[in-house]
């Protein structure tokens, strides 16, 4: 009996980190989906929208649900001008060039913040108040209840906007042809922008849920986070919004029972191997589908 409750413990704390692995794919998976670029400066984004809510609470005194607002929107704004600054500028460039500047952007970041604040990790405040639940013998906290529930819904927004509106049938054309969509009337630069946007503004989110489960801040958080979430895009299928969901639900699990079964220094290396795997196997991920391109 105490096994399976063991085991019952590992599967809820997987799902909570699998759901920030969520959240954060699902920035990696628009922009992909969209302008077919691996901004693997987007971990990194995660750490910046840490910084802005612990400043903004124990600096300004806000409440948490105001401090990731404001995190949000320093997120998307970073996000926007780094694509303006950065990436707009490589739109026709190799694809080398582009992935080479996105890394240069991640160390530019990381350096900065360490600059400005040290390599001293910064305590998070435990802010979220949400009541746990007890689920038999089993206690779900609060911070795990709002980490899966934001994920869950932040999934079902954004693939509503995309299917429903406007502006996401606007991102769908950009991403079949950037070309032909110009032609109908799509400001594809706008609608970049608005991609990078929401993916930066969901790894505020991301930030925030990450520091309420493990509550400190430092610069260089944001990279391996980044890199999971980025296996769990390609698990699911980069540029699918359910498929980042599942990859980052299946990379979380994976960790926390390796940890718990096997070994926590073998738990990198075993979401590591799972990519090599993939890419072997299925490269296009679960719910990816190999396209031929015509020529």
């Amino acid at each position: 009996m105490d096994q399976v409750i063991m085991f019952l413990k590992q599967v809820i704390n997987g799902v909570q980190v699998g759901s920030i692995y969520a959240l954060v794919a699902l920035g990696y998976t628009m922009v992909y989906g969209i302008v077919k670029l691996l901004n693997f400066a987007h971990g990194d984004f995660i750490m910046v929208g840490a910084y802005i809510s612990l400043f903004a609470m124990t600096g300004a005194g806000m409440p948490i649900w105001l401090a990731a607002i404001i995190a949000v929107a320093g997120c998307a704004l970073l996000g926007v001008l780094t694509e303006k600054i950065a990436y707009k500028p490589l739109r026709n460039s190799p694809k080398l060039s582009v992935l080479i500047t996105a890394i240069a952007v991640s160390l530019l970041l990381e350096n900065l913040f360490l600059l400005l604040f040290s390599s001293s990790p910064k305590p998070y405040p435990n802010a979220i108040n949400f009541p746990s639940i007890d689920v038999g013998p089993i206690q779900v906290s609060g911070v795990t209840l709002m980490t899966i529930l934001l994920s869950a819904v932040s999934m079902i927004a954004l693939q509503l906007f995309v299917k429903k509106t406007r502006m996401g049938r606007a991102m769908r054309a950009v991403s079949e042809d950037a070309q032909a969509a110009t032609l109908m009337g799509v400001s594809v630069n706008k609608t970049i922008s608005l991609t990078f946007a929401i993916g930066s503004g969901l790894s505020a989110i991301a930030a925030v849920m990450y520091c309420s489960a493990y509550p400190m801040v430092e610069p260089y958080m944001g990279s391996m986070l980044g890199l999971k979430a980025f296996i769990a895009a390609v698990l699911g299928g980069i540029g699918i919004i359910p498929g980042a969901m599942l990859g980052g639900f299946v990379i979380g699990l994976i960790e926390s029972l390796t940890k718990a079964y096997i070994s926590s220094q073998l738990a990198d290396a075993m979401v590591f191997g799972i990519l090599i795997v993939v890419l072997l196997v299925k490269p296009a991920g679960i719910f990816g589908k190999n396209v031929g391109e015509k020529v």
